[in-house]
């Protein structure tokens, strides 16, 4: 069978392809971190005190020169992996040997791919995160929005899908609003618990030089280095599946959120309507306007939840040190964040152009409703609650004449319909945006110091 060369030996052809696996295609959307961490460990090597040195500052900058130019070719969408590579870290190992040489062939000393690729996906996941918050954060802004500006109005409040007691619509949307800011403080400790560098293992066992992790560190913007070497290589599969699981968070209250939409926007209930653009039609039915993005959140809640019991199956018999099995996981946490961002992007336009029937959400309103709201009313006039239970539940002909936009203006504690403070969902997603942004500059100042160039600009 035919062999090909590569810059890690000689392979039979359909052993190359079958070991590569997608990582060709895939790692094209890690050339700029590659190189961003190649530029890092450059810098550390130039900088460490041995003799003579293993890089001169005049080589580091020649190397730095060329990763800028291989970032400026990948945004372009003009640099290749090819199949001998085997993935982004031999090719750009490759592209500076053909540039610069025997210096090409020095940016490998003291780390091992398994060094890039769980410096990658740090660096990856970090853009990633970042992102995902900022998407969020604008459904937050749209569902609290959606609430306040229908704050009185009316809607039954359900338990076990059956009428329960008088709520509002700003309570239903903003009840969205708060699950979906918690999963943003998920999302930040799986940013706080990924923002350790892991460069400098090698192997998962160190290396006989001096070598300085903590330099590495600051210099790619991570808050700090794991410490054991033995881990930063463990916790690939382990980090990756901490990032989805605060995506599939997400993807939990995306899905509810939708099943709801899809249910209230039936004719029988018909107390929504979603905006045309978001809808799509029947082959067959001409009247068909049907609820296909809300369906499509809902089923790629389960994709997104699958890729992380993915990754954690994989890893969760594999032995100490570095296993092939891990190349499994890249697509599936790739796959499972970008599913959660689509998501997020599709749904914050839709909520903002959702129209309300008032008319018929106060038509929903039946008497017995209002029962619970009846017997606290007695409470509150003395009479003891069991006996208002069963006072009420005796006599729910008495609840005929109530009116629902009366009876939600009585609710004004904390976080009831008429006590929603719009300044605590504000204050909040405000809160995930500074984040995020002060996130954003200390990593941007750093790449920029790193590679001598606006990184913003590139």
């Amino acid at each position: 069978m035919a062999k090909q060369k590569t810059t890690v030996g000689t392979i039979n052809n359909e052993v190359l392809a079958f070991t590569a696996g997608r990582d060709v295609e895939l790692d094209l959307a890690m050339v700029t971190v590659d190189c961003i961490g190649t530029a890092a460990h450059v810098t550390m090597l130039s900088e460490m005190p041995v003799e003579p040195k293993l890089i001169t500052p005049a080589e580091r900058q020649q190397v730095i020169e060329g990763l800028v130019d291989i970032i400026k070719l990948a945004q372009q969408g003009q640099f290749k992996i090819e199949l001998a590579d085997q993935d982004v870290h031999l090719a750009v190992e490759r592209t500076l040997t053909a540039r610069l040489g025997d210096l090409g062939k020095k940016i490998h000393t003291c780390r091992s791919r398994n060094d890039q690729v769980a410096v990658d996906l740090r660096l990856y996941a970090k853009e990633q995160l970042l992102s995902t918050l900022e998407e969020a954060a604008a459904l937050v802004d749209a569902l609290v929005e959606f609430g306040r500006k229908h704050e009185a109005v009316p809607m039954v409040g359900r338990t076990h899908m059956q009428p329960g007691m008088p709520s509002s619509v700003g309570l239903w949307a903003t009840a969205h609003a708060e699950s979906l800011l918690d999963d943003c403080y998920s999302l930040l400790n799986a940013f706080d618990l990924n923002d350790q560098c892991p460069l400098g293992s090698a192997a998962s066992y160190g290396v006989p030089l001096p070598i300085d992790r903590q330099l590495t560190s600051d210099l790619l913007g991570f808050s700090r280095p794991t410490h054991n070497v033995l881990y930063a290589n463990n916790g690939r599969g382990k980090m990756e599946s901490i990032v989805l699981g605060a995506m599939s968070q997400v993807m939990l209250t995306l899905s509810r959120l939708a099943q709801d939409f899809m249910l209230f926007t039936m004719p029988e209930f018909d107390y929504f309507k979603l905006p045309v653009e978001f809808c799509t039609g029947s082959s067959i039915m001409p009247q068909k306007q049907n609820p296909d993005v809300c369906e499509l959140v809902r089923a790629k809640a389960s994709r997104v939840k699958a890729a992380e019991l993915g990754v954690y199956d994989l890893i969760k018999g594999s032995p100490t040190g570095y296993n092939r099995d891990l190349q499994e996981a890249k697509e599936l946490f790739m796959e499972g964040i970008a599913t959660t961002r689509s998501c997020l992007r599709i749904l914050a336009p839709m909520v903002e152009a959702v129209q309300v029937n008032e008319q018929k959400l106060i038509a929903g309103f039946s008497p017995d409703v209002f029962a619970t709201d009846r017997a606290l009313e007695l409470v509150g006039e003395g009479m003891p609650f069991r006996d208002a239970y069963h006072y009420v539940k005796e006599n729910l002909q008495e609840l005929e004449q109530i009116d629902p936009v009366q009876a939600i203006q009585l609710k004004t504690h904390l976080g009831a319909p008429l006590g929603l403070d719009w300044d605590y969902f504000h204050a909040r997603s405000d809160a995930v945006l500074e984040s995020v942004q002060d996130e954003r500059d200390r990593f941007n100042t750093a790449v920029a110091a790193l590679l001598g160039v606006d990184f913003l600009r590139m």
